[in-house]
């Protein structure tokens, strides 16, 4: 996280260089910076917290001990103990190329609709748009053993909702405008939406996520931010998010990563007119 924070620009809100106020300044100074405090000025707070955590909390505490000495070549092990065979494995790689192949029309399309779009909506974070092959093939490992035994690999892929995934961002102002702005255009475009979840009132994550079908089945997910939801999610909150979904996170460290979400979520502004969209779902979805 420091590395992170060093790459920034001068002048930058999450600059650690912004944190410690001078000796000099005056008692008056440091209220009135007192009263001017926001998301951005918080962030070195929350950077702090979560190094400390991981100092009383070791990542090693919750890593399990897989064996990969027995497993034939050509197979393929994750870090949750999850398996495929050499068949299952060279099946999940030739469809993991396909995705990427469906990805990148994808994200064509999602260019250009951020540059019809007419309130400022920007794409953000697209290095990010295609869930990592080692993640892809734990969730094929999982539901091969459990929701989709029956299903081929490029069946399960193409169902899973993140696979591909986009965000877009707004400013507070125009948020609601840029949600059913883009819904419009991704809608002419022939992709359907299956679910949108509105968790602006949530205290574990700020945003809305919505999921998508393509005409030929396979599901992608657009998020929709601000620019401090974003950083938020991405930025403070991620690593706590994983610890949470790993099953070897003790009970003690899940409630104090929840405490750390809800401090941060709370200091993140609600967008004008965000509580107004509505969720929705399709059904069986």
């Amino acid at each position: 996280m420091r590395q992170r924070l060093e790459r920034l620009p001068p002048g930058h809100p999450s600059s650690p260089r912004t944190d410690a106020p001078d000796r000099n300044e005056s008692a008056s100074s440091r209220q009135v910076d007192a009263v001017k405090r926001d998301f951005w000025s918080e962030v070195p707070r929350f950077l702090r917290a979560w190094a400390d955590h991981v100092l009383r909390w070791p990542a090693e505490r919750a890593a399990a001990a897989v064996d990969r000495s027995r497993d034939p070549a050509g197979s393929w092990r994750g870090d949750g103990n999850q398996y495929l065979n050499p068949e299952q494995h060279a099946q999940a790689k030739d469809e993991i190329i396909n995705v990427r192949q469906r990805e990148a029309i994808l994200t064509e399309h999602m260019g250009e609709t951020q540059h019809e779009n007419s309130h400022g909506g920007w794409l953000e974070g697209l290095e990010h748009r295609r869930k990592g092959d080692d993640r892809l093939k734990e969730k094929i490992a999982d539901l091969l053993d459990t929701g989709a035994p029956d299903a081929t690999i490029g069946e399960i892929l193409r169902q899973i909702p993140d696979a591909i995934r986009y965000t877009f961002c707004a400013e507070l102002d125009n948020y609601k405008d840029v949600y059913w702005d883009i819904k419009e255009r991704l809608e002419a475009r022939g992709y359907e939406m299956q679910y949108s979840e509105n968790h602006w009132s949530d205290t574990q994550y700020k945003g809305i996520n919505t999921r998508w079908i393509t005409s030929d089945a396979q599901r992608f997910e657009v998020q929709f931010h601000t620019a401090e939801s974003y950083h938020a999610k991405q930025h403070i909150t991620h690593e706590a998010y994983e610890r949470l979904r790993n099953p070897l996170t003790q009970d003690d460290e899940r409630r104090e990563l929840m405490v750390f979400q809800q401090e941060v979520c709370s200091w993140v502004t609600t967008p004008e007119g965000a509580a107004d969209i509505p969720n929705y779902r399709t059904e069986g979805d």
